[in-house]
């Protein structure tokens, strides 16, 4: 079982990240604010000016931490990749599969197909952990609609289909996404999927989250 890291949000204009010994060490206006284990950290996100000494991101690079940067506002700019490693003959493999439309619209289908069913089980767990909820009807409706299309997804040959198909379960979820949120409605509402850029705190938080798993 992997074991799950923590990731490192550095947002203060100024801060400077170095490596101490095998810790991460945070400096704003030359005081040591924070240091950690590099051994603890998956990733670390830098928002606007943060400054990173050339050696870190080397670190970064050997040790397989993530490095990534986004502007003040969360716009990915760029991330730090160390060298990598694999089978010749598995790679040209991976190629001559994208160049194949029925292979490409088989690997469009599992990954489509994945999807679907981890917003099925978002769903169920919403219902199981609030079971009363308001509009819990139209979740487990949701939940149904879903269930069929994933059905007929496996039935799908055509890669336009697939994503067809993708569009169809992305519509019925983010059409009940709104009966997920619990709290501070006020705040957080959602009448629909909208970006580039998103125009409300909630697709801004989304488009962020798809941001950050780059």
């Amino acid at each position: 079982m992997k074991k799950l890291l923590n990731t490192l949000f550095v947002t203060t204009e100024g801060a400077y990240i170095h490596k101490e010994r095998e810790t991460v060490v945070v400096e704003i206006n030359r005081e040591k604010v924070l240091q950690l284990p590099m051994l603890s950290l998956a990733n670390i996100f830098c928002f606007g000016r943060i400054n990173v000494s050339p050696p870190f991101m080397a670190s970064c690079g050997e040790s397989g931490v993530g490095l990534a940067f986004f502007t003040e506002y969360g716009r990915f700019q760029a991330r730090v990749q160390g060298r990598q490693t694999g089978n010749v003959l598995l790679r040209r493999e991976q190629y001559r599969w994208a160049d194949s439309i029925e292979k490409s619209a088989e690997i469009a289908k599992y990954t489509v197909a994945a999807k679907i069913v981890n917003s099925r089980t978002v769903l169920q767990r919403t219902i199981r952990n609030t079971p009363d909820c308001e509009g819990w009807e139209e979740i487990e409706k949701t939940i149904q609609e879903m269930k069929g299309t994933l059905t007929r997804l496996k039935a799908t040959a055509e890669l336009e289909s697939v994503r067809g198909r993708e569009g169809e379960a992305a519509n019925a979820y983010f059409g009940i996404f709104s009966r997920l949120i619990t709290q501070q409605k006020e705040d957080f509402c959602f009448n629909g999927r909208n970006r580039r850029p998103p125009t409300d705190p909630v697709n801004a938080l989304l488009s962020f989250t798809y941001a950050v798993m780059l």
